[in-house]
């Protein structure tokens, strides 16, 4: 069936549909526009002058343009939410979404850019040519393996922020949840055995965080089970997690590498049976973070877990990233358009921990719509920053 032949009927008058009529995002001057004085300075001939200045010293773009308060949201349209590869027309409600997070959050303004997929490096050939209009580039709903390759190399050629939002976002607010979830159960965090579900962008950026963080037991499962040095089936990624995960060399399913686990992160979908639940240690703290079906569904966790944590809004302890991103890139921008460190990303998470004042059982992160969250974030970063 062609794309043009719709497989479903839709209510285009339904509450979702016109709240996106016509867009969310539009361009808004931030100078008047008056009279003759005004455009011969916005414009000819008064421009001439900043645009020969830039020439001659390129940094005062952040100054005398919107690149510094500006960041792409870029996709492919090939890893759009729980929807899988959508492509870039279908991805752009999302992207807008995006920018629409950007500006309430943290004042940053993001321009959605939904690219035609390719190889990484046609990808990043275009995201590079296109980067002289932004001060930061947030990557986006980008399928993995591919992921990890385009942001490394989008980093090694710019000179500025690069983040790829559903690695290190959600690994900072997942990060942000365990401190506080230690805080409340009296544990410290470097003595946890950690199981991590999925190893797709997710991840590999929870394991990598977590690891920077103090905690040495962790174990990685695909679809095929556990990884470690006894596969032979892995890609580059999972050969990396493989070398730095698992040191007990433990084999067999994600049931296996449950038993006894003080915290499972599911960051890849699924169901978890509630047999393997409860094989897993004593009072278990269990981030189920698929959404909109967790892993392990919160009525089944809290028979076992002393913390449970979604992705969804409609349960205790959302894991979301708009925790992180907006303050993230306003910290970076700020400290003058500086690539994002692994100390900024620590800095981020103990930020957003710090912003629970006295963590609960169904409070180890802050609400969304908490006042101060990203600004806390951003002077985090920008400390960092040197």
């Amino acid at each position: 069936m062609s794309a043009s032949e719709p497989t479903t009927t839709y209510d285009l008058t339904a509450p979702q549909f016109v709240a996106h009529e016509g867009g969310k995002v539009e361009v808004r001057a931030t100078k008047p526009l008056r009279d003759q004085d005004d455009l011969s300075l916005l414009y000819t001939p008064g421009v001439a002058d900043v645009c020969l200045a830039i020439e001659q010293d390129p940094s005062l773009s952040r100054s005398y343009t919107a690149r510094n308060n500006t960041v792409a949201v870029v996709t492919d349209g090939t890893a759009v939410l729980g929807l899988g590869d959508i492509g870039p027309l279908a991805a752009m409600p999302v992207m807008e979404g995006k920018a629409v997070l950007f500006k309430h959050f943290a004042g940053v303004d993001a321009i959605p850019v939904c690219l035609e997929s390719g190889s990484v490096d046609e990808l990043v050939d275009a995201i590079a040519r296109m980067a002289p209009s932004f001060g930061g580039i947030n990557l986006e709903d980008i399928s993995a393996p591919r992921c990890f390759d385009l942001e490394r190399k989008l980093r090694e050629r710019l000179d500025i922020p690069v983040f790829h939002d559903d690695q290190h976002g959600t690994a900072i607010v997942v990060l942000a949840g365990l401190i506080n979830a230690c805080r409340v159960v009296d544990r410290q965090i470097g003595s946890l055995s950690v199981v991590v579900g999925g190893a797709g962008a997710a991840g590999v950026a929870v394991t990598q965080l977590l690891q920077l963080a103090g905690v040495t037991d962790v174990v990685v499962c695909d679809s095929r089970g556990i990884i470690g040095k006894h596969r032979h089936d892995l890609v580059a990624h999972k050969e990396m997690l493989a070398a730095t995960t698992n040191v007990s060399g433990r084999t067999g399913s994600l049931g296996d590498a449950l038993k006894g686990a003080d915290v499972y992160i599911g960051v890849s979908g699924g169901t978890v049976p509630e047999e393997q639940v409860a094989a897993m240690a004593e009072a278990p703290m269990i981030f189920a973070l698929a959404n909109p079906t967790p892993e392990v569904h919160p009525d089944v966790a809290h028979k076992y877990a002393s913390i449970v944590a979604t992705g969804r809004s409609d349960f205790p302890n959302q894991i979301n990233n708009v925790l992180a991103f907006p303050g993230i890139f306003r910290g970076a921008l700020d400290a003058g358009g500086v690539q994002i460190s692994e100390e900024m990303k620590l800095a981020a998470a103990r930020a957003i921990a710090d912003l629970v004042e006295e963590p609960t059982a169904d409070r180890i992160v802050p609400p969304v719509f908490q006042e101060g969250v990203a600004e806390a974030v951003a002077a985090a970063v920008a400390a960092h920053a040197g």
